[in-house]
């Protein structure tokens, strides 16, 4: 049977795993009366809430005597790690645009690193039923797109297939309004060439993508570069110096028959598999015949931009709620991640009671942070900080990204505004039809960092902001934070109605009556610049008179401001940490004592 290894990119939202939904079902991969969930490839709790892609997953169907491997990637710069190697194990690319918002940030980072390997692209325009649909325009947005990336003339004469991915058509012109999905199938078998390697040479096979397995262990998931391997051959790891790492069998093989990895006797070369029977190699190492001593060359990563603080959870509320509770149990946990995911870097603090960890950016880290509650973890997270560099003329260097913005007309002016107060420098401005304005900047992350809930209230929730790292630049100096200080409680118990009725008037609450409180506990955003520490628990005094004139009705309190995860991690201070539950989300002062407080601040001020 022939062989096509492919991979589908594009922009989050774009339609990517929708259109391989299809793609299934046309190829007869699922039953006409299967029950399948939509978007079947997103499979994790997350990614089905978040209607994102967050890892890579390869799966393959048959079409007319062909198997075509598809690896759906991550569309969202923060899991570029993914992205980087999973290209490597593919002959060509099905880059999909939404025949509406046309080429975006993120098509470009992916783009990019498709074409510097060399590989062709097929380009879908997709969506073209959309009512504001403008393919043409679309089409030359792609063109300009490769242009700019440098792309050779054979990547720049590329096939173009228009699609609805929902309605499950596809054509030569964007006047196609029916029929199957065909022409895309014919294309990928026509222009994506099957796989050049020599099954002939020993077996080797460099491993992209880990997880892990309670009966078989560690999985190792990647693309046979060369040779025939068969169950119980024996192997050994080598990583990127060509040093063995360790030796084993091979004692499971998996091959990918639509979302099912079912057992095989043996693999060639060209095909993706999953591989068991090692407890040590991981991303990036060579797995091998014995031998062979020269290990595949590996793609270099793009280095983590964000750091983390995840520390013991020491506030008093502590092991409530969660059963995971331990430094050990959290340092396990986290190293087991930056195993499987290359682009997070964990490091111990001297304290031993919690960890740096950094990556790509705030939504990666998020979904790390949330994984981790679900699973039970109880933790103190530290406002997100940059990581600087030393440039190579000796100054302080910082990461920059390159921010897409687009919003209705009349909001363009404050978006602008606030932009520039985080030292953004605006490098286009351009109409994008219906109302809207596609304002483009380059922007140090430092002053990114907690701007998205107030750029979504400024733009009444209409505006869409897209970011990718575009690289290390110099430093921009001090970027103004947060302007309003908080409000402070000042011991434990529960929040009290008419406490809290008398501090309305001071800002915003966070907290509700009844809720459990304990002393340094954030309970609201103070109308003015400084914390003010406040007494939430106060009950009123009772008398022995009457209220005359039915003066004591019922205290209406507006309802509290409640944080997801991202908006709280992104709204604290230096001096704050997010406390993170498998049930609550709480902010707290880093110090909880008053005394210690005020002896931090006089320290920092000196």
């Amino acid at each position: 049977m022939s062989l096509r290894n492919v991979a589908i990119i594009a922009h989050v939202d774009h339609g990517k795993t929708t259109l391989v939904d299809q793609l299934f079902r046309q190829s007869g991969t699922f039953r006409d009366n299967q029950r399948v969930e939509e978007r079947a490839m997103d499979s994790n709790d997350l990614e089905k809430e978040r209607g994102i892609t967050i890892l890579a997953k390869p799966t393959s169907i048959e079409w007319q005597g062909t198997r075509i491997n598809i690896v759906d990637t991550p569309g969202h710069a923060d899991f570029g790690g993914e992205v980087e190697r999973i290209l490597s194990m593919v002959d060509g690319v099905v880059l999909l645009v939404d025949a509406a918002e046309g080429a975006m940030p993120q098509t470009k980072f992916v783009t990019g690193k498709a074409l510097a390997l060399g590989l062709r692209p097929i380009v879908v325009v997709n969506k073209i039923d959309r009512s504001d649909a403008r393919a043409e325009e679309v089409l030359d947005e792609v063109f300009d797109l490769f242009v700019s990336l440098e792309a050779t003339d054979e990547q720049l004469d590329f096939p173009v297939i228009f699609a609805s991915g929902r309605n499950g058509y596809a054509g030569d012109n964007p006047d196609v309004r029916e029929g199957t999905l065909t022409p895309l199938f014919e294309k990928i078998v026509s222009h994506v060439p099957p796989p050049a390697l020599d099954a002939d040479a020993p077996f080797t096979f460099l491993v992209t993508l880990l997880d892990r397995d309670s009966f078989l262990g560690r999985i190792l998931t990647g693309r046979v570069q060369s040779g025939v391997v068969k169950v119980n051959q024996p192997i050994h790891a080598l990583d990127d110096a060509g040093n063995v790492i360790e030796t084993g069998r091979a004692s499971k093989l998996m091959s990918f028959r639509g979302l099912e990895r079912v057992p095989v006797e043996e693999a060639r070369a060209g095909d993706i598999i999953s591989l068991a029977g090692l407890a040590v190699a991981t991303v990036a190492n060579t797995i091998a015949d014995p031998a062979v001593s020269q290990p595949i060359h590996a793609q270099p990563i793009d280095p983590p931009t964000l750091s983390m603080r995840f520390a013991v959870n020491d506030s008093p509320m502590a092991g409530r709620e969660g059963t995971k509770v331990t430094s050990r149990m959290i340092r396990d946990r986290l190293f087991r991640e930056a195993e499987s995911n290359v682009a997070i870097r964990v490091t111990e603090a001297a304290d031993r009671d919690s960890f740096e960890v950094a990556g790509r950016g705030e939504l990666q880290l998020g979904v790390l942070i949330e994984t981790m509650r679900r699973e039970g973890f109880e933790l103190g997270i530290s406002r997100p900080r940059v990581l600087f560099r030393d440039g190579e003329s000796g100054g302080r260097e910082e990461p920059y990204e390159t921010v897409v913005i687009d919003v209705d007309d009349e909001h363009s002016g404050t978006v602008v505004e606030k932009m520039a107060i985080r030292k953004a420098e605006m490098t286009d401005m351009r109409p994008s039809g219906g109302g809207k304005t596609r304002i483009t900047f380059s922007a140090p992350s430092r002053g990114l960092i907690g701007y998205h809930g107030e750029f979504l209230s400024d733009t009444r929730g209409t505006g869409i902001m897209n970011r990718l790292f575009e690289k290390y630049g110099p430093y921009k100096g001090n970027i103004e934070g947060r302007k309003n200080g908080v409000l402070i409680s000042n011991g434990g118990g529960e929040a009290n109605a008419y406490a809290l009725g008398s501090l309305e008037e001071r800002g915003i609450l966070m907290v509700g009556p009844g809720e459990p409180l304990y002393e340094g506990m954030i309970i609201g955003e103070n109308a003015k610049p400084d914390d003010l520490e406040v007494n939430p628990m106060k009950s009123k005094q009772l008398t022995n008179f009457r209220a005359s004139g039915g003066k004591d009705d019922a205290i209406r309190l507006t309802p509290p401001k409640k944080m997801t995860l991202e908006q709280a991690i992104a709204y604290i201070d230096d001096d704050e940490m997010v406390e993170v539950t498998p049930k609550s989300i709480r902010l707290r002062k880093r110090h909880l004592d008053p005394h210690e407080r005020k002896r931090a601040s006089r320290a920092k001020a000196a």
